[in-house]
């Protein structure tokens, strides 16, 4: 009998519960596939919702992944220089099939030394950032660069999360699951990204500045730690 295919979401504090819940939602959807949610402890885990989330494995249970999912969330940038987590998400890509993040989960995998020269994404507001830990930043929804899938922000999650299906088992499958959950955006406004029409340029503007002032910092951090993990080449 063949194992499942087996998800592994990180679920940490104020962890954006869309990238986490929306994306292992669908992965949980086909015959043979298993999610599970994990972090330190077993603890409930406070999202940015306002809401817990239980663990279902901590670090030192959880299963080999096939698909090791970082979802975002302003939680991850407190993770860049949490050695115990960068080095369970290195542990665990290292026998991953994929290694795949959502939004801004992707900083972590980059903290991790796992972007270095590779194509990725994240959430807008963030994007430009990813180029400090070596990553090429990449403007579309969902990005893959071989066994590297991320999503941008938030709600691509859900076309992530698809297109991780399609990888893992196949088209048809993805288009059941979507079928299955009526995944058939239609929103009542244009103005859910910056290039959009009805976007506003003062709020972009906005977000872009606080975001960087807030983040920026611990990315620069992460990225001078990880220098010196990183060993020249040639």
């Amino acid at each position: 009998m063949t194992r499942p295919v087996r998800f592994l979401a990180l679920l940490f504090p104020n962890v954006t519960q869309l990238d986490l819940t929306g994306p292992a939602q669908f992965f949980s959807s086909p015959p043979g596939a298993s999610v599970d949610l994990v972090w330190k402890d077993r603890s409930p885990v406070v999202t940015d919702a306002g809401f817990a989330i239980v663990p279902t494995v901590d670090f030192a249970t959880a299963p080999q992944a096939d698909v090791l999912m970082i979802p975002g969330g302003q939680g991850v940038f407190e993770l860049l220089e949490d050695d115990e987590t960068l080095d369970f998400v290195r542990r665990q890509a290292a026998g991953a099939r994929f290694i795949t993040s959502v939004c801004t989960g992707a900083f972590l995998l980059g903290a991790a030394g796992l972007l270095v020269g590779r194509r990725a994404t994240t959430h807008w507001n963030s994007h430009a950032m990813l180029e400090l830990l070596g990553a090429v930043p990449v403007e579309e929804r969902v990005v893959r660069d071989g066994d590297l899938i991320t999503g941008g922000g938030v709600t691509a999650g859900l076309d992530f999360a698809l297109t991780v299906l399609a990888e893992v088992f196949d088209p048809q499958t993805a288009r059941a699951v979507q079928l299955g959950y009526e995944y058939d955006p239609a929103p009542p406004f244009d103005a859910g990204h910056p290039s959009r029409p009805e976007a506003d340029a003062g709020q972009v503007s906005s977000t872009l500045q606080t975001r960087r002032e807030l983040r920026e910092p611990v990315v620069r951090r992460a990225a001078a730690r990880l220098a010196g993990r990183v060993e020249p080449v040639g």
